[in-house]
């Protein structure tokens, strides 16, 4: 054979080199060339190839976009071991995915792109370690799979990081037998300190106290979910415009997680507009109105 085509199988048998990844990302996935280069100076070594973990992850069904997103938030995947890491983490959370939660290829890849647990050396121990902490909390079947589907990062917290969340959310008055315990450590997990803080001062900037904030958590544990300008524009909407008692909030926190622009406002100067019209002999109690599918309140209101 000629030295050539000797050359040539050294080509294509070899590791890229930086800038062939970098251009790589750039090209195929959409990266920023300044985002590709970091990737590639934090994580790259002689022996990694993206290409042929992309490769890898597409033919089990990732999308650009999944990798895209994967990638952003575990950029080290890229340069893992498909052999020796990869191939074993998926096919483990394949098989996971169908003995215990059977849902689709789309939730395994959501689920996979938002768990960084490709650094984590035996996956299997720490996985059913939390699973059955998380069923002697009391959440079990439907509650296990939608708070795994929804945070999968509690699959590979280290024990005493998950024991740790389930106090925190069980010293803000949270029981073990509670249907709302799961909901709250979903939302606990992801928020900060800071952010929780913040949040509890801003209802307290508005008149609630601490205890009240908590209870209104313990009613609806979403409700920290929601972003902070939203929490603020509906309490201030609620309290000054629709001139709301503080403790109808208390007792029906949910109605700050309505949205103001598509649910609240429009609804609230519609009854205004029939009441000025005299076609209401009085005004209607509002949050009830608030709560009345899209369809009736139509047929209501003419």
């Amino acid at each position: 054979m000629s030295t050539l085509f000797y050359r040539y199988l050294h080509t294509i048998s070899s590791p890229p080199s930086k800038s062939s990844i970098i251009t790589y990302l750039t090209e195929s996935l959409g990266f920023p060339k300044s985002r590709a280069v970091l990737f590639v100076n934090r994580f790259s070594s002689t022996e990694t190839n993206p290409q042929s973990v992309i490769h890898y992850l597409k033919s089990h069904g990732f999308k650009n976009t999944d990798i895209q997103k994967w990638v952003t938030e575990s950029p080290q995947i890229l340069f893992s071991d498909v052999e020796k890491t990869l191939k074993s983490r998926i096919q483990f959370f394949s098989r996971f995915r169908s003995r215990w939660f059977r849902f689709g290829n789309e939730n395994l890849i959501r689920t996979l792109s938002r768990c960084n647990w490709v650094d984590i050396k035996q996956p299997a121990t720490r996985v059913y370690a939390n699973i059955k902490y998380l069923e002697q909390c009391g959440i079990v079947g439907a509650q296990l799979a939608t708070v795994i589907a929804r945070q999968p990062r509690l699959l590979i917290m280290g024990e005493s990081e998950l024991k740790d969340l389930v106090s925190k959310v069980l010293d803000m008055g949270f029981t073990i037998d509670s249907r709302m315990l799961v909901h709250a450590l979903y939302t606990v997990s992801c928020l900060s300190d800071q952010t929780f803080k913040r949040k509890s001062e801003l209802f307290q900037s508005y008149g609630f106290t601490k205890v009240e904030f908590l209870c209104m958590f313990r009613k609806a544990p979403g409700l920290l979910r929601v972003s902070e300008s939203k929490l603020k524009s509906g309490i201030d909407f609620f309290l000054n415009t629709v001139k709301l008692e503080k403790q109808v909030l208390l007792r029906r926190p949910t109605c700050l997680m309505l949205s103001l622009d598509e649910r609240v406002i429009p609804r609230y100067k519609v009854l205004n507009i029939l009441m000025s019209k005299k076609v209401l002999k009085k005004m209607p109690r509002f949050l009830s109105v608030m709560w009345l599918p899209e369809d009736e309140f139509l047929v209501k209101s003419i």
